[in-house]
C-alpha cells in the first residue's frame, strides 16, 4: 500500500508542477479573473489546494498551519504561492515516504473545519487527499482553457511513462 501512495505522491507533486509552469505565464488579471470557476479563478483554485493539503497536513501529522476557511487566499502574488506549493508538496512526498506500511491501515482523529471530531482510517482519507487534488486540478485545467491557453496533459498514465514516474508503472 505504501508504494500505491507513493506513487501518488509523486504523481501530485508532477502534476502541480506542470499546472503551475502553465500558470506561469498569466499575467496578474489573467490569474485573478473570475471565470466561473469553483474559487473562481487560477489564483483561487490554486490557493484552495494549498489551503486543503494544509488542511489535511496538519490533520495526518499534528504540524503546520491549517486555515479554516476552504476559499481562503494564502498567496496574492503568483511566485509566493508557488514556493509554497513547492514545499507543500516536498513535505507530503516526504512524510508518505517516511511512514511504516503498517501505518496506511491505520486510523486517525481530527477535527473538521466545522468542528465535528472524525476518527477513520488513513488509506481513505489519504485517497481523498490525492482525488481531491485531481478534481481541483481539473478546475485549474479549465481556467486556463477558457483563458486561451494550451491544454496541459495530466494524466496519471503520462506521469508513469515520464522519466519521474517510471518506478511506479
Amino acid at each position: 500500500m505504501k508504494q500505491h501512495f507513493m506513487m501518488f505522491a509523486a504523481y501530485n507533486q508532477w502534476a502541480n508542477t506542470r499546472i503551475y509552469d502553465a500558470a506561469a505565464d498569466l499575467d496578474e488579471e489573467e490569474l485573478g479573473r473570475d471565470v466561473g470557476a469553483f474559487f473562481s479563478s487560477m489564483l483561487g483554485a490554486l490557493n484552495h489546494l494549498l489551503v486543503t493539503d494544509r488542511i489535511w497536513m496538519k490533520r495526518f501529522t499534528g504540524e503546520g498551519d491549517a486555515p479554516s476557511n476552504l476559499a481562503t487566499i494564502l498567496y496574492r502574488a503568483f511566485p509566493g504561492l508557488r514556493v509554497a506549493r513547492e514545499a507543500e508538496d516536498r513535505r507530503i512526498v516526504d512524510w508518505v515516504g517516511g511512514m511504516a506500511d503498517k501505518a496506511f491501515t491505520g486510523r486517525f482523529s481530527y477535527m473538521t473545519t466545522d468542528m465535528r471530531t472524525v476518527s477513520q482510517r488513513l488509506a481513505p482519507a489519504l485517497s481523498h487527499l490525492f482525488n481531491h487534488q485531481t478534481h481541483h486540478r481539473g478546475q485549474a485545467h479549465m481556467c486556463l482553457t477558457v483563458l486561451g491557453r494550451p491544454s496541459v496533459p495530466l494524466d496519471l498514465m503520462l506521469f508513469q511513462r515520464s522519466e519521474e514516474g517510471r518506478a511506479y508503472a
